[in-house]
């Protein structure tokens, strides 16, 4: 009895045929009884019934119990589920077959699972079936490195497929674009620069990230610029790179008041496209003054007005004007205090100058943009305090006001529906911190070279995509994404050997949680995979390196107790 499998190509399709097979003899001839049709087994069915075969001597000698060896495995849970997911979304098609594809699409699971450098990724990949269920060879950091060049090259491409698979023929009309900072550690990177840093770390040089999505948040394409580029600099590439790579013809852009001024509103509607964006508030009180709008416009039910081509609408957001209430009058009560502090200090010392405190309040009052309604003078040793109601009355005219600003018509969008819209952006933050900080690390960047730095980040956006639909996979039940991932992980594989050769790996039935978990992501694991028995070890030797370093950290001991 043997497995007959073999492999036809007709034209530019290949068709297996797997038979599970009996030959004997009759008259001087071998001839063949077909037994069953294995065409339709998995790979993992077929490989475990020719092991079978082969080994059915053996099995039958009586000895099966003591030349069989079953051990602890790798961790497979976590891998096989992303790269289904991978699957599903398109992400492992669009990146291809090739080793660098493969090796770019390990990147995108590992930052899932929690490994971020490349050297990470390679002193941990023996720990996890990547090799196994990617069907990789060996490599090592290099190799991951030179895989990041590649990406950088072909991510228009690979960013064309995805958008491809994703919407078809029915290419959105709505986008969402915002832009982030991310500081660096050092000033090697090729895009380092110091500019406006969002993550408020000063000192730090930094590269801007431009994150482009569809309506509901999806993201479409990143872009890596360096890190003093203006916000409104980078609008333009995302124009193009609708137009050009994703044949997008009828587009409302929407960003926010500081993306899309004048110049960038030109540029859209050079291209033929619309814009959704918010007006700052000097451009508010432009428009009162002009009488286009009134205050009493302002409600939390929003207002449409029209100026030519341009809608405006209009609303007031109650616990926003709270907020801005609250924080208002908490930096008026940590000025008084200051206040009090500086008279105290005065009284009890005579030598102590009125003109140094009141300076040190005046700065403060200046640091906390209070100045507008709110002053101090010197009088009789003390430091008094000045409130101008009627200022403050100016000042909290606006509170909680805004306005946003579209060329869209009217029965092209509502007003309801423009708003919404704006508020959206609210989506691509959410993808940001995701990205940045909560799962995802995209911080440290460990590498220095523009190409790589491009590549590193497509490829934690790969991710936020994988992270995205485990979100919704999960959404139901109690538990982060976080959380899930690493019950997965748990789930280790049962490595079986004959005579001590490994042969392959069969997975265990997951716990109550872990099954929980696939069900609700739609997959079921594998009865068992092929082990590769491939070894990843990294080029960078670190043990040598820490044996040197403690060695010269025990010298330096002896030296100083010397």
């Amino acid at each position: 009895m043997f497995v007959d499998d073999n492999t036809e190509t007709r034209g530019r399709k290949k068709y297996r045929r797997v038979l599970l097979r009996n030959s004997y003899r009759k008259n001087g001839k071998v001839k063949h009884d077909t037994i069953a049709n294995l065409t339709h087994c998995s790979d993992e069915e077929i490989e475990a019934i020719k092991w079978a075969l082969k080994n059915k001597g053996k099995i039958t000698s009586g000895a099966l119990a003591g030349d069989f060896q079953a051990r602890q495995g790798i961790s497979v849970g976590s891998v096989w589920l992303l790269f289904k997911l991978a699957e599903r979304l398109g992400i492992r098609k669009a990146l291809g077959e090739s080793r660098e594809g493969r090796l770019c699409l390990l990147m995108v699971l590992a930052s899932i699972i929690g490994h971020n450098s490349r050297l990470s990724i390679v002193r941990n990949s023996n720990d996890f079936a990547f090799c196994d269920v990617l069907g990789l060879d060996a490599f090592n950091e290099d190799d991951l490195y030179a895989a990041l060049d590649w990406l950088c090259d072909n991510q228009a491409t690979i960013e064309k497929k995805l958008f491809s698979h994703r919407y078809g023929k029915d290419v959105p009309v709505l986008y969402l674009y915002d832009v982030t900072s991310s500081y660096l550690e050092g000033r090697k990177n090729e895009l380092a620069a110091f500019g406006y840093n969002r993550d408020g770390k000063k000192g730090k040089m930094q590269i801007v990230i431009g994150l482009l999505a569809d309506g509901a948040g999806c993201p479409v394409s990143t872009g890596v610029f360096a890190g003093n580029t203006q916000d409104v600099r980078t609008v333009k590439d995302q124009i193009d790179k609708l137009k050009k790579n994703f044949g997008a013809e009828k587009i409302a852009f929407v960003g926010d008041r500081g993306m899309l001024k004048r110049p960038q509103q030109d540029d859209l509607k050079d291209e033929g496209f619309n814009y959704i964006t918010a007006i700052t508030k000097p451009q508010i009180e432009t428009l009162l003054k002009r009488d286009v709008i009134q205050m009493d416009m302002f409600d939390e039910d929003a207002t449409e007005v029209e100026d030519g081509e341009i809608r405006y609408i209009l609303k007031r957001n109650p616990v926003r004007v709270q907020q801005i209430d609250r924080n208002r009058r908490d930096k008026l009560r940590k000025i008084r205090i200051l206040v009090e502090e500086q008279n105290l200090y005065l009284s009890e010392h005579v030598r102590a100058s009125t003109e140094v405190a009141l300076k040190n309040v005046v700065a403060r009052i200046g640091k906390l943009k209070l100045n507008n309604w709110l002053s101090a003078r010197a009088e009789d040793r003390s430091v008094v305090l000045e409130l101008d109601e009627k200022a403050l009355a100016e000042e909290a005219l606006l509170d909680g006001c805004y306005v946003i600003k579209t060329d869209l018509k009217k029965e092209d969008a509502t007003k309801e529906i423009v708003h919404q819209r704006y508020k959206d952006l609210a989506r691509v933050e959410w993808g940001f911190r995701t990205m940045k900080s909560t799962f995802l690390e995209l911080r440290g960047i460990y590498v220095t070279k523009e190409k790589r730095t491009r590549a590193h980040v497509f490829v934690v956006m790969l991710a936020y995509l994988l992270q995205r639909e485990l979100y919704e996979c999960w959404r139901e039940l109690e538990v982060t994404v976080a959380e899930g991932v690493r019950e997965l992980t748990s789930l280790c594989s049962l490595k079986v050997s004959w005579n001590g050769r490994a042969e392959f790996q069969t997975i265990p039935e997951p716990r109550e949680r872990g099954s929980e978990l696939l069900k609700a992501a739609g997959f079921t694991l594998p009865d068992a995979l092929p082990s590769r028995n491939v070894r990843v070890d990294t080029r960078k030797k670190l043990v040598p390196e820490r044996k040197n370093a403690e060695n010269s950290h025990d010298s330096a001991v002896r030296a100083g107790l010397g």
